[in-house]
């Protein structure tokens, strides 16, 4: 109980109030059982609303444009594959410290773009990819720190659910793929009191 009541003024909001917060950043993103992947550097850019329940605890949820996939390279080129998404991520927020939240949730995404391209010898190609699943969920944890209305926050999202079934490019069936969304995701953002 006397932790508890030492931590309960940690909240940088009052209780009872709503935030809106725009923010940007960039993923650190690849997929599981992908042997020989590099990561791929992608935008991370949207909004999130944040309900401060208690001073310990707050509720978000919001939308964030989530550029994800990964790179590959080998002797004879490379190859880059684009999965974006818009994602939903809801939160919940435990102010452990004055401005740090310590973040869990679920999150579930939308696939808006999925393509492969390459290049190999000098020659670039690009191609749509048939068989991505358009629905992606994944569980976000993570830390926020809060500064003036400031907010860097930094968060691992663990996919649940394989990206595709039965991929094929320009009509050739790679088969099925066991194989899920790992997102490193850092922003900055500012609240807004609503």
């Amino acid at each position: 109980m006397v932790l508890l009541s030492s931590v309960a003024t940690y909240a940088q909001q009052s209780k009872g109030t709503l935030t809106v917060q725009p923010k940007v950043g960039f993923n650190i993103a690849t997929l599981t059982n992908a042997d020989g992947g590099d990561s791929r550097f992608g935008l991370a850019a949207g909004a999130e609303f944040e309900y401060q329940a208690t001073d310990l605890l707050s509720i978000s949820f919001g939308a964030m444009y989530s550029m994800q996939g990964m790179k590959a390279s080998s002797d004879e080129g490379k190859a880059t594959l684009k999965l974006d998404y818009v994602n939903i991520p809801i939160l919940a927020n435990v102010y452990v410290v004055k401005g740090l939240a310590v973040k869990v949730g679920i999150q579930p995404g939308f696939k808006v773009n999925s393509s492969l391209s390459a290049k190999a010898s000098g020659v670039s190609a690009s191609a749509d990819l048939d068989g991505v699943k358009s629905f992606d969920f994944s569980i976000p944890v993570g830390l926020s720190y809060e500064y003036r209305n400031f907010v860097i926050d930094g968060r691992y999202n663990f996919g649940l659910t394989n990206w595709a079934k039965d991929v094929s490019v320009l009509g050739e069936t790679m088969g099925e793929v066991d194989s899920k969304n790992s997102v490193f995701q850092l922003t900055i953002g500012y609240k807004l009191p609503l």
